[in-house]
């Protein structure tokens, strides 16, 4: 029987995270109602390693994160996509939240909320100050957990291959219909904002907001962010 649920993961050189990641999932309520892809680039010797036969693993030709999301729903067969982060970790009953949110027909897909797991008071206030951005505006990250109907996700052609490939999917996902925000958290690690300093990346992903907003080219900041995130795997 085909699963209800695809839970796709981008994963660039990120072993660590996602070993940790596929373990967590294993205590999921429903698993067995899901297939977990993950759509990977980078060490695959590591990858693999990670993986431990707990999902299926794609080696996308292109390694930006929308070309391996767009991968991974290109090979799955669920009624809903589930998109996460490897480093991100959902509540346990999160297909429950799934299904009951998507009970309304109306309702096209959404996101949970999001909270970072280390308590750093900074982070803290970060994830509080977000929290009113996302409930206000229906516009979301991808460490939200973005979910959608695999019918939409397709309609609308995927993850465009641009910087801040998520924003502008849930911009284009909430034109279609109503998205809706889980309350319950997806946990996410903060190393990004740790390693270069809670504000500064704050303020660089407000800059970048801002820029996107505006209908400005992001595209050359591209480096810039996967910059930090290389600091904060070598750490």
């Amino acid at each position: 029987m085909d699963p209800w649920i695809s839970i796709i993961i981008p994963a660039r050189n990120d072993a660590k995270a996602l070993r940790r990641t596929l373990s967590y999932l294993q205590a999921l309520h429903c698993l067995e109602s899901a297939e977990i892809i993950v759509a990977a680039s980078g060490d695959k010797d590591e990858t693999e390693d990670a993986v431990a036969g707990r999902g299926r693993v794609l080696w996308p030709a292109r390694s930006t994160r929308s070309a391996l999301m767009n991968a991974g729903a290109a090979a799955a067969t669920g009624e809903v996509f589930f998109f996460l982060h490897a480093d991100s970790l959902p509540p346990v009953d999160a297909f429950a939240e799934i299904r009951r949110v998507l009970r309304n027909p109306r309702i096209v897909g959404g996101a949970f909320a999001h909270r970072f797991e280390e308590r750093a008071w900074s982070l803290r206030l970060i994830s509080w100050i977000n929290r009113r951005r996302y409930f206000l505006t229906r516009n979301y990250y991808g460490d939200q957990g973005i979910f959608v109907r695999a019918e939409i996700f397709r309609g609308l052609g995927g993850y465009r291959d641009l910087f801040m490939e998520d924003l502008d999917f849930s911009q284009r996902l909430k034109r279609l219909g109503r998205t809706k925000v889980v309350p319950r958290p997806v946990v996410t690690s903060g190393r990004r904002f740790l390693t270069c300093g809670p504000w500064r990346a704050f303020s660089f992903v407000v800059w970048l907001l801002l820029l996107h907003s505006l209908g400005l080219d992001t595209q050359h900041y591209v480096g810039r962010w996967d910059a930090l995130g290389e600091r904060n795997l070598q750490d």
